[in-house]
């Protein structure tokens, strides 16, 4: 059974009180053995904008639900013609000083599990990340599960769509972007290699499950947690929530650096209101 797509979510009860300091988060993260949790505001500093925040990408835009892209070949076709655009804004980013921070952390760190699709904790040298919702740099046939690299499907769909040359300023975090329908009308999309079969970004997409044995993998790396690091997330969905409730259900100190409320802070013993990068850096630079 697949869940509804969770895309926005609004504080029925009162703000809990945050802090600008990283005073009590210091001495946490120092005793080690830290699960860290990113979302898509780690990478709003690499340019690639977040869904929900002050410029969140859901004010003016929907994602890809997996039912519209299993059930319509129309929307298989804008998909691929929209995030043709925007893998090469993805491809492009670099990590920044947040990611950084992480890899510096690792002495730290018992884990990191990231909500974002983009490969930057990668790039930035963190290693064995487990990406609960995938990654944009691979490809997989919904037929026969063939997984393939992104950088294949480019070269592609470029020589399926030679005169195709739409640009955008605007990107999303899954890679999507908008375009207009006549810019999307006649793009090609092709098929796998080996059967023919649709292929779908090696994503999650909204509305879809993660897969359990992934979700079991995470509810591990909490289970053996002595803390849990949220960064840069809102936790509107639960696939990402239900990590934060069960660190806490355990007692494990929470802590959230986020801009702006989240679904998690009742579930937070510590709530930090700051920009990413020069806080982790900061906190780094602290308890190192």
């Amino acid at each position: 059974m697949r869940t509804r797509p969770t895309l926005t979510w609004l504080n029925s009860g009162p703000s809990l009180p945050r802090t600008s300091t990283l005073t009590d988060v210091v001495p946490i993260v120092a005793d080690g053995g830290v699960l860290v949790l990113s979302g898509a505001g780690l990478s709003t500093e690499s340019g690639i904008p977040d869904y929900r925040g002050v410029g969140g990408s859901l004010r003016k835009h929907t994602p890809m639900t997996y039912e519209e892209f299993t059930t319509s070949q129309a929307g298989r076709q804008r998909y691929w013609a929209r995030s043709h655009v925007g893998w090469r804004t993805i491809a492009r980013a670099h990590p920044n000083a947040g990611h950084h921070a992480v890899t510096r952390l690792t002495s730290k760190l018992s884990g990191v599990i990231t909500q974002n699709v983009d490969g930057l904790h990668q790039a930035a040298g963190t290693m064995d990340v487990v990406e609960l919702h995938g990654g944009l740099d691979r490809v997989i046939c919904l037929d026969c599960k063939l997984l393939s690299p992104r950088v294949d499907l480019d070269r592609r769909l470029r020589e399926a769509n030679p005169d195709f040359a739409a640009t955008t300023t605007e990107i999303n975090p899954d890679g999507d972007v908008f375009l207009p329908e006549d810019q999307v009308r006649g793009f090609e999309v092709v098929g796998c290699v080996e059967c023919g079969g649709v292929l779908k970004p090696d994503v999650v997409f909204f509305g879809e499950n993660v897969p359990r044995p992934r979700v079991e993998q995470c509810y591990s790396l909490v289970d053996n947690a002595r803390a849990l690091l949220v960064l840069g997330s809102s936790l509107t969905v639960m696939s990402g929530l239900r990590f934060v409730r069960r660190a806490s259900t355990a007692g494990l100190p929470v802590v959230i650096i986020n801009r702006g409320e989240t679904r998690g802070d009742p579930y937070a013993s510590h709530r930090v209101d700051l920009p990413l990068g020069t806080s982790l850096t900061e906190l780094a630079d602290a308890v190192l």
